[in-house]
């Protein structure tokens, strides 16, 4: 708000703010008295810092016009949609609800919601398509689909879990991406993503192939229902 302000704006009336949080971790030194004072041998501690902020977004703000003007631009496309591979999407039993909003792709498996960026903010209809198919990948493992372990425990970001989960998303788009037609305009992106996690698990073949089974399961859910067997 005091951003808008000092721009010589303001937020519009009956605007509702989002509360963001900022955390972090610092390494503080420990004065020579407290040394002494304390049985340790540790000349740093940890401290946590923790603050949280009310924001609003551009759009719910009035800005003078030079203001705007010299904002940065957002690239947007325009690209017909690929029929064969919104089938698949629409074709896909017990769907998770999809939105769209924001600039990141990402599923949620306490709402059961994919969000994805609007269609206008992707390059090409492939590399939506691509994007929406490693969303609904990772929603196939919630409880009420295949119940994928690497979907219903909490796993840290770049966790063994983690990474497998992350495999299985996006080999079951690969997969999917061939049954649409469309693997030729993504798959050098795919294979990048791919071996970005493969390196995570340290190469493990086992991992691997598990999750390329899971990653078939998922992609035969979405096709028809039933996964295929081990």
């Amino acid at each position: 708000m005091r951003q808008a302000n000092g721009l010589g704006g303001h937020v519009r009336k009956g605007e509702e703010s989002t509360v963001v949080v900022f955390w972090k971790v610092e390494d503080e030194k420990r004065t020579a008295e407290e040394l002494d004072n304390e049985e340790t041998d540790d000349k740093t501690r940890r401290r946590f810092l923790l603050r949280y902020y009310r924001v609003w977004n551009l759009e719910q703000c009035e800005l003078p016009q030079p203001v705007l003007d010299q904002l940065p631009r957002i690239e947007t496309h325009e690209h017909d949609p690929i029929e064969a591979a919104e089938r698949i999407i629409a074709g896909m039993p017990n769907p998770p609800e999809i939105q769209y909003a924001g600039s990141k792709a990402f599923y949620s498996s306490v709402t059961d919601r994919i969000t994805l960026p609007p269609r206008e903010l992707f390059i090409s209809a492939e590399e939506q398509m691509a994007t929406t198919y490693h969303e609904v990948s990772h929603a196939t493992g919630h409880p009420k689909r295949l119940n994928r372990k690497s979907i219903t425990e909490a796993a840290p970001f770049g966790s063994p879990i983690y990474a497998t989960e992350e495999l299985v998303a996006e080999m079951s788009a690969a997969y999917l991406c061939a049954e649409a037609g469309i693997s030729s305009a993504v798959i050098e992106n795919q294979a990048a993503y791919v071996a970005g996690w493969l390196k995570k698990l340290r190469d493990d073949r086992k991992l691997v192939v598990h999750a390329a089974a899971q990653a078939q399961k998922a992609a035969d859910y979405i096709l028809n229902g039933t996964p295929s067997c081990d």
